[in-house]
């Protein structure tokens, strides 16, 4: 991916998203050919020249200090997850990081594994940082039928998202979680510009997606580590449910989706339901031979 380009639009997006009056500055008269603050305004606010300021929107960030960037975050009012992407990039710019040549390790430890066996009471989902679903627990498989079909190989989650008609049903919230998966691969995309399996699902859906595309080109990051879902389930109907994701120290590029729902509500009865339907053994097949 080209830095340059990104650091770009990332700088220009979140200019213009600040007002002058939100940012604190005076302003006299005249029509505002930006919607946004200026290139000046925000050299202003940074403690930098418009100069500077300007050569660093263009994309060079190369030697930008710390200190500089810190008064960036604070002069654009960023978020945690936008102040990281900054600094990411900026890194990426200075050199200091160094490209991933290796195939990351996303195999699931047994200990991993019977972990989520254990959690019978909790759907749990493990998932590679491309949203890749690595293993998961019964009612994990259960609550996403659609992500592990029987037939086929678990289904990546953008994909899902994006290519997958039955995804706008099951998310009754579809753009808003949409959009939360497009910021979470723009936050990689900063962390690691040279990963070409990123590169590769980026230019998968830009191509086959008018939304993805759209929303790839906001540069909007955030993270999404906790916070509810609304799903729309084909066996036991409509549940809200409360997800956190927990990382996993040893396996840097492996995370633990799980879900909950608030004790006594409809969405509570619903996954009590889900957890009785999956206890409950197939019925035996009356044409199946017995030794």
């Amino acid at each position: 991916m080209d830095t340059r380009h990104e650091v770009h639009e990332f700088l220009t997006a979140l200019r213009g998203r600040i007002t002058p009056e939100k940012a604190g500055l005076t302003v006299f008269g005249g029509e505002r050919r930006v919607p946004g603050l200026r290139r000046e305004e925000v050299a202003q606010l940074a403690g930098v020249s418009t100069a500077y300021y300007t050569r660093m929107e263009r994309g060079d960030l190369g030697g930008v200090s710390e200190s500089v960037l810190f008064a960036l975050v604070n002069a654009l009012q960023l978020s945690d997850a936008e102040s990281q992407h900054l600094f990411d990039l900026a890194r990426t710019a200075t050199g200091t990081r160094r490209p991933t040549r290796t195939k990351a390790d996303t195999r699931l430890s047994p200990q991993i594994t019977q972990l989520m066996e254990t959690m019978r009471e909790v759907p749990v989902v493990a998932l590679s940082k491309l949203g890749d679903p690595l293993g998961s627990n019964p009612l994990g498989r259960a609550l996403f039928p659609h992500l592990f079909p029987s037939d086929a190989a678990p289904m990546n989650t953008a994909r899902y998202l994006f290519l997958d008609p039955r995804s706008r049903d099951f998310y009754p919230d579809w753009d808003a979680v949409a959009r939360e998966s497009v910021s979470a691969m723009r936050l990689l995309a900063g962390h690691d510009p040279s990963d070409r399996q990123l590169a590769a699902l980026v230019g998968e859906l830009a191509t086959r997606s008018t939304e993805f595309r759209t929303w790839w080109g906001s540069h909007t990051v955030r993270t999404h580590s906790t916070g509810t879902k609304r799903i729309h389930h084909p066996v036991v109907g409509d549940m809200t449910l409360s997800y956190q994701t927990l990382t996993l120290q040893n396996v840097a590029n492996v995370r633990l989706a799980t879900y909950l729902a608030q004790t006594g509500t409809p969405s509570s009865d619903a996954l009590d339901m889900l957890r009785s339907w999956v206890a409950t053994p197939l019925p035996a097949d009356p044409h199946q031979q017995t030794a």
